[in-house]
């Protein structure tokens, strides 16, 4: 549930992959660890702290935040 398939994977299935799979990161005591852990690794594959590959991606690819 958290990574694809090793075969090919339709649109809607992935889609309701991806939803349960973060249903259960939304319950998890330790989904923050789990998506920094990703983030530092840079992990290419899956679900992890309720994110998949492509919205990791793209947190990584903000600017970071300026504290004053």
């Amino acid at each position: 549930m958290f990574f694809p398939p090793s075969s090919g994977e339709r649109r809607e299935n992935r889609e309701i992959r991806e939803v349960k799979a973060k249903e259960i990161c939304a319950q998890c005591s330790v989904s923050v660890e789990c998506l920094d852990y990703a983030l530092e690794i840079r992990e290419p594959h899956g679900i992890w702290g309720g994110l998949n590959e492509f919205e990791r991606h793209e947190l990584l690819a903000m600017p970071p935040l300026i504290s004053r």
